[in-house]
C-alpha cells in the first residue's frame, strides 16, 4: 500500500523519464524497516510502461552466496552477453558460474555489469530494481555499485532500496538518496482505515491514528500490524524506531509461538533454509515428518503465503522474528537436517548449514566451507570467499589449518577491498602460525595493505622485518618485500633507509633465478643511489633494470611489475625514447582488467607525459588515478595524484583548482607522513605564487619546500627548488642571495652531472652571469635541454634567455627566443608562462597576436581522456571499455568534445588533439 507518497512518487517518475529520454541515472531509497520502501520500488514497476525490468531482491540467507544476486538481477539480459568485449563477457560468465572462470580483479566485473545494462538498453529503456540491497552479497553489491556510479548516457534507471544503518553498497558510494520518513497523521489514518477494521466510528479511528501515529512515528509496517492486533505500544519515543520495530516483531513472535508444534517446526525450516522454494527443502521436511500442509496455520495467522511450490514472507521482520525466537539447539537441529537433505548441487548452502549446525571444531564443515571458499574465490567472489575462510578456520580442529585458513580468508578480503578486516584476521593468522613460510606471507600482505593504505611508517616496518625473515626461506618473495619497504621509505622521504635497504637486496637476489628479482634489485638500488644524491650510479642501475625489463615479454607483461616498469623512465628524465614502452604498460593493465594496480600505473604515466610534451594526457591520467584511487581508498596515490595534478594545473593557470587540490594533497601527507606528496604539493603553490607575480608569496612555498628537503636528509638535486629562488632574488633585487644560490645549485647539479639538473644550472647561470658572459650559459642549458624530453624546462630557457637578450638591447634575438618560448608555452597550455613570454615580446616592439582559449583546455578530464583514446584509433566499444564506462556514454561525450572543439568527424579530432 502507497499512501501518502506523492514527494516521493515524484522523484521516482522523475528517475524513470530521465532513463525514457536516454539520460542514466540512480536513486537508494533509505528508510527503517517497514517504513515503505518495497511499496515505492513496487510503484517505480507499475508505471515502467515501455520498460525492461532486472529485478532481484537481497536474502539475509544469501549474503554469504557468491553472485547470486547479481545472477537473479542480471538473467533477463544474458542474452546480451555476448555482446559485450570479449575480456568482459568472460569475467561475468565465469563469475555466475555461465563458463569456467578464473580470479579476476574485483572492477572487472562490475565493469562487464555496466556493460550488460548498456547492451540490454539497446532494445529500450531499463529499470533495474534492488529491494533489501543491504542484503546483497558483497560482490554482487560492489558490481552493482560500479555499475551505478558510471551511468550517464543510457537509458537505464536503478532504483535501490537499503535500511537505516544497515552495511550495504552505498557505504562510501555517494550515491543519490531518498530518505524515507514515517507518514503524517492524514495519511496515518488512511491505513488505519483498512487495517483497523473494528474501528468503524471515525472520531474512535481517529483517536487511535493520533496515538498510533505519535508512538510509531507514521511507520507503516507499525501501523498495520499494530492496528489490527490491538497490541499496545508503551510511548515509543518518536526517535527511536527500533524500539517501534521490536514491538512489531514481538507480535509476529506471539503469532508464531501460538502456532502448534508442527507449524513452528515448519516454519522455523522455512526460516532456516533461506530457500522460497518449498521443492528445495521437500527432503528435508519429510525428514522431521513434515508436510507443506503445515505452512497452512502459518499462512492463515498472516505470517507467509504460499503461492505453487513457493512461500513468501509476510515481511523480512517475520523471518528474523521466527529465527530468532527459536532456542539454539532447534536452530542448530534444522541446519543438520538441511544439510542431509540438499543435493549435490547445491553443495555451498550444504556447507553453509553444516557450519551453523556445528557446535564446536568441526573438520567436516570447515573442509566443506574451505572448499566453498575456493570456488567463490575462482569466481572472482572475495567477499564471500573470505567469509567461508574466516568461518572455516574457526570449525578447523588443527592450529595450522585455522592458522592457514585465516591468512586466505584475510587475502580474500583485501581483494574484495575490505581493508578493514584484514588487519583483523592477520592477527588470528599471526597468533596461530607455525610455519616460517606462512609467517612470511601474513607479514607481506600486511605490510601491502600498509602502503596501500598510506601507513607507510608502517608498512616499512613490516615489510623490511619479513624482508629479513625470508632470506632463505623464499628468497624471491624476499627481494618483492624489500623492493616494497625501500619505495614506502621513499614515500616517507626517508633517503638513508632507501641506502640501507638497497643494500641488503643483493643478498638475496643472488639467490635467485628469475629475472624479475634481478629487475627489482637493480631499479631499487638505483631509486636509493638518485634519492640520496648519486647522480651517476643511479641512474645507470635504473637504465640497467630497465633494459632488462623490456627485453623480457614475460616480465613487461606481468602486471605485478607494471608500476615497477614505469618507475624506471619517471626517475630518468632522458630523452631516449621510452613513450612506447610507458604506453604499452598502460595497455596491458586496461586489457587485462588490472584495476588494482591502475591508480598508481596512471599515476607514473601520468608523471612521464608531464615531463614530455604530453600534458593533455597526463591531466586526464592524473584526474582517473584521483578517481580509483579514491573510490578504492589508496590514500597514498590519491594524495599522490592530488599533489602532481596541482602542479599541473599551477602550470596551466588553473590556480583555484591547483590551490584546493594541493591544499587536499598537503592534508593527507600530514597525516600520513608522505615527504613526496608535500614537496610536490608546495612546489605546486609556489609555482601558482610565482607566476601570478607575488614572489614573496613564493618565496615562502619553495623555502618551505627546502627546508623540507634538508630536516629529511633528500638530496635529489632534480628536487631543488634554487632556480625558482634565484629568479625570485633577481625579481625583488636581491642580487647577492641569487648568485649564492646559483653557485651552491651549481656544484650540486655537477655532483649529478645528468642533462635535466645541468641544463636548470645553466639556465641559473645565466640568469646571474655578467653582460659578457650569459649568452654562453643560456646556450649551454638549451643544448643540455635537447638531451631531455622536458619541454617546458626549454621553454622556460628560452623565455629567460629572451628577457636578458631584450634588456641587452639586442632584440632581434630576443623575438627569436620568446617565439620559441611562445610556441611551446601554447602547445603545452601553459598560459600564464605564454602570457609572460607575450608580454617580453611585446615590449621589444613586436606586435603579438592574442593567443585565445585552446579548445582543447575546455574539455573536462573524461571528455579528454575520451579525445585522447579515439583520437589515437580506439573505436568506440575499445574506449568505453578501457575506461569503464558503456558506449553510449563515450558517444555522449564524444558529442560535447565535437560541440567544444568546432568539428564534425574523427579525422578532425584526430588532427585537433595532435595540435594540442
Amino acid at each position: 500500500m502507497l499512501v501518502g507518497r506523492h514527494a516521493e512518487q515524484a522523484a521516482v517518475g522523475a528517475l524513470l523519464s530521465s532513463a525514457r529520454s536516454g539520460r542514466g541515472g540512480v536513486l537508494a531509497v533509505v528508510g527503517d524497516a517497514g517504513i515503505g520502501k518495497t511499496s515505492l520500488l513496487s510503484y517505480a514497476v507499475s508505471i515502467a510502461d515501455g520498460m525492461n525490468i532486472l529485478q532481484t531482491r537481497g536474502v539475509q540467507s544469501e549474503a554469504h552466496v557468491p553472485f547470486a544476486g547479481l545472477h537473479a538481477l542480471l538473467r533477463p539480459a544474458l542474452r546480451a552477453l555476448d555482446r559485450l568485449p570479449v575480456p568482459q563477457a568472460e569475467a561475468l560468465a565465469g563469475a555466475l558460474a555461465l563458463r569456467p572462470s578464473r580470479e579476476e580483479d574485483r572492477f572487472a566485473i562490475g565493469a562487464a555489469t555496466l556493460g550488460l545494462f548498456a547492451a540490454h538498453a539497446e532494445e529500450r529503456p531499463v529499470l533495474v530494481v534492488v529491494d533489501d540491497a543491504h542484503w546483497l552479497d558483497g560482490s554482487s553489491g560492489a558490481a552493482v555499485r560500479f555499475a551505478a556510479r558510471r551511468l550517464v548516457a543510457d537509458p537505464v534507471a536503478v532504483l535501490l532500496a537499503v535500511r537505516t544503518g544497515e552495511p550495504s553498497l552505498l557505504d562510501g558510494a555517494d550515491l543519490p538518496r531518498l530518505e524515507l520518513d514515517g507518514l503524517d497523521l492524514d495519511a496515518s489514518t488512511e491505513i488505519l482505515r483498512e487495517s483497523a477494521t473494528e474501528y468503524a466510528d471515525d472520531r474512535a479511528l481517529h483517536d487511535l491514528a493520533v496515538r498510533l501515529h505519535g508512538e510509531t512515528g507514521g511507520n507503516p509496517l507499525a501501523l498495520l500490524e499494530l492496528g489490527s492486533s490491538g497490541a499496545p505500544l508503551h510511548v515509543t519515543p518518536l526517535h527511536e524506531p527500533t524500539v517501534v520495530l521490536a514491538t512489531v516483531a514481538r507480535t509476529y513472535v506471539e503469532r508464531y509461538a501460538s502456532l502448534p508444534d508442527r507449524a513452528r517446526w515448519a516454519l522455523l525450516l522455512l526460516a532456516a533454509s533461506g530457500a522460497d522454494e518449498l521443492s528445495l527443502i521437500a527432503l528435508a521436511a519429510s525428514k522431521m515428518g513434515l508436510s507443506f500442509d503445515d505452512l497452512e496455520l502459518p499462512e492463515r495467522a498472516g505470517l507467509i503465503t504460499v503461492r505453487g511450490t513457493s512461500a513468501e514472507w509476510r515481511h523480512p521482520l517475520v523471518r528474523s522474528a521466527v529465527y530468532g525466537s527459536a532456542t539454539g539447539a532447534d536452530r542448530r537441529r534444522v541446519h543438520r537436517v538441511l544439510a542431509d537433505s540438499l543435493p549435490d548441487a547445491e553443495s555451498d548452502r550444504r556447507a553453509w548449514h553444516l557450519a551453523l549446525a556445528a557446535t564446536g571444531a568441526d573438520d567436516g564443515a570447515s573442509t566443506a566451507l574451505e572448499q566453498v571458499g575456493t570456488r567463490a574465490r575462482d569466481r572472482s567472489a572475495y567477499e564471500e570467499a573470505s567469509l567461508a575462510f574466516e568461518r572455516a578456520a574457526t570449525l578447523a580442529g588443527e592450529e595450522k589449518r585455522r592458522a592457514d585458513l585465516a591468512y586466505a580468508a584475510a587475502d580474500a578480503s583485501w581483494l574484495a577491498g575490505a581493508g578493514d578486516r584484514v588487519r583483523r584476521l592477520l592477527d588470528e593468522a599471526t597468533a596461530q602460525a607455525s610455519s616460517p613460510e606462512l609467517q612470511i606471507r601474513i607479514e607481506h600482505l600486511r605490510g601491502h595493505v600498509a602502503a596501500r593504505s598510506g601507513r607507510m611508517e608502517e608498512a616499512c616496518e613490516v615489510l623490511l622485518a619479513g624482508a629479513r625473515a625470508a632470506i632463505g626461506v623464499d628468497n624471491e618473495r624476499a627481494v618483492v618485500m624489500f623492493a616494497e619497504a625501500l619505495n614506502a621509505s621513499f614515500y616517507l622521504g626517508n633517503p638513508a633507509t632507501m641506502v640501507s635497504i638497497a643494500r641488503e637486496i643483493p643478498a638475496a637476489a643472488s639467490a635467485c633465478s628469475d629475472p624479475r628479482s634481478a629487475f627489482l634489485a637493480a631499479l631499487s638500488e638505483g631509486m636509493a643511489l638518485v634519492f640520496s644524491g648519486e647522480g651517476e650510479r643511479g641512474p645507470a642501475m635504473i637504465q640497467r633494470a630497465v633494459r632488462l625489463l623490456e627485453s623480457s615479454d614475460d616480465l613487461r607483461d606481468d602486471p605485478r611489475l607494471l608500476v615497477w616498469g614505469v618507475m624506471g623512465p619517471v626517475w630518468l628524465r632522458e630523452a631516449a625514447d621510452w613513450s612506447s614502452f610507458v604506453d604499452r604498460a598502460l595497455i596491458v593493465a586496461r586489457e587485462r582488467y588490472a584495476v588494482g594496480v591502475l591508480p598508481n600505473l596512471l599515476f607514473h604515466v601520468a608523471v612521464f607525459h608531464a615531463t614530455s610534451d604530453r600534458w593533455n594526457e597526463a591531466e586526464a591520467e592524473f584526474s582517473e588515478a584521483l578517481d580509483l584511487a579514491t573510490e578504492m581508498g589508496h590514500d597514498a596515490e590519491r594524495a599522490s595524484a592530488l599533489s602532481r595534478l596541482a602542479w599541473l594545473e599551477a602550470r596551466r593557470g588553473r590556480f583555484a583548482s591547483a590551490s584546493a587540490h594541493a591544499t587536499a594533497a598537503l592534508d593527507l601527507s600530514a597525516r600520513r607522513g608522505l615527504a613526496p606528496v608535500e614537496i610536490g604539493a608546495l612546489a605546486a603553490l609556489g609555482e601558482a605564487e610565482l607566476v601570478q607575480g607575488r614572489p614573496s608569496n613564493a618565496a615562502a612555498r619553495y623555502e618551505h619546500l627546502q627546508e623540507v628537503l634538508v630536516a629529511r636528509g633528500i638530496n635529489d638535486v632534480d628536487l631543488s627548488p634554487a632556480p625558482e629562488l634565484v629568479e625570485i632574488a633577481l625579481r625583488t633585487g636581491d642580487r647577492s642571495t641569487a648568485q649564492r644560490l646559483s653557485e651552491g645549485y651549481r656544484h650540486e647539479a655537477a655532483v649529478k652531472g645528468l642533462p635535466w639538473v645541468m641544463a636548470r644550472s645553466a639556465r641559473t647561470d645565466g640568469l646571474v652571469a655578467a653582460e659578457d658572459a650569459f649568452e654562453v650559459c643560456f646556450e649551454e642549458a638549451l643544448s643540455l635541454h635537447a638531451a631531455t624530453v622536458d619541454i617546458f624546462e626549454t621553454a622556460r630557457t628560452h623565455l629567460a634567455y629572451g628577457s636578458r637578450l631584450r634588456r641587452t638591447r639586442q632584440r632581434v634575438r630576443a623575438r627569436a627566443e620568446l617565439r620559441s618560448a611562445i610556441e611551446i608555452f601554447d602547445r603545452l597550455g601553459a598560459d600564464p608562462w605564454s602570457d609572460q613570454a607575450r608580454a617580453e615580446l611585446l615590449a621589444t616592439g613586436e606586435q603579438v597576436s592574442g593567443r585565445g582559449t585552446p579548445s582543447v583546455a575546455t574539455l573536462t578530464p573524461q571528455e579528454l581522456k575520451i579525445a585522447l583514446m579515439l583520437s589515437q584509433g580506439s573505436t568506440t566499444r575499445e574506449t568505453a571499455a578501457a575506461l569503464f564506462l558503456s558506449p553510449k556514454t563515450v558517444e555522449y561525450h564524444l558529442r560535447s568534445i565535437y560541440r567544444k572543439l568546432g568539428i564534425a568527424s574523427r579525422p578532425e579530432l584526430a588532427a585537433a588533439m595532435a595540435r594540442h
